[in-house]
């Protein structure tokens, strides 16, 4: 007997399996002591004493596209003339407002303002360690199920594309590289995953490796 497409590893059907029983049912408590996850992983010094002082809510959707061929990650690439992180590889997402009631709100709200993804087709099934950015966000990954079809608009002000990549590229460790720039005269580590022209890096492939490591770590 053949196997369905819905059983493949890398399927969306295994992904909420594993979701389910590995992931975090809700976002991580008050920070006690030093986050696990964050640029300062590979570079210390983007850590700051007064952590859970500086950083500042954000949210970003790691949204898993139910394909019949395999899942993919939806991911952006944000718009070149942006003051920060131009060009970059990014999850739909942004700055928890005053207005959300929840990171998952607030994930969905960036998502239809950047992409135009209702949250209709979005089923939300975990969330990933907080994230901590070198630039002061303490980021909320929620993980979800996309379901197609979907219709997606732009938004020319914030995102330049938005592309999809394979989960079974994105799980495989041989694909998490490390790479090491200089910046202000300090040379940094990160984990990067080069697909094609793309160059995820940084706090995305930073996210992406805490994925495989609760979806597919021992």
């Amino acid at each position: 007997m053949t196997s369905s497409t819905h059983d493949h590893p890398f399927s969306a059907q295994d992904i909420r399996r594993r979701a389910l029983l590995r992931l975090n049912a809700s976002p991580a408590a008050e920070l006690t002591g030093q986050p696990e996850w964050g640029d300062h992983v590979l570079a210390p010094d983007l850590l700051p004493t007064n952590v859970r002082i500086a950083r500042r809510p954000a949210a970003v959707l790691v949204g898993i596209v139910a394909r019949d061929e395999g899942a993919t990650v939806l991911l952006t690439q944000r718009a070149s003339h942006l003051r920060q992180h131009s060009g970059q590889i990014a999850f739909p997402g942004g700055k928890i407002d005053e207005s959300d009631d929840s990171p998952v709100a607030a994930a969905l709200r960036e998502a239809q303002e950047e992409i135009g993804l209702d949250a209709r087709h979005i089923e939300p099934i975990g969330f990933l360690d907080d994230y901590f950015t070198g630039t002061g966000f303490r980021v909320v990954p929620v993980v979800a199920i996309v379901s197609p079809p979907f219709e997606l608009s732009i938004n020319r002000d914030e995102v330049d594309d938005v592309f999809e990549v394979p989960v079974e590229f994105l799980m495989e460790p041989k694909n998490h590289l490390l790479h090491e720039r200089e910046a202000g005269g300090v040379s940094r580590r990160f984990y990067a995953m080069p697909f094609g022209e793309r160059y995820i890096w940084g706090a995305t492939a930073g996210m992406l490796r805490n994925l495989y490591v609760r979806l597919y770590g021992p």
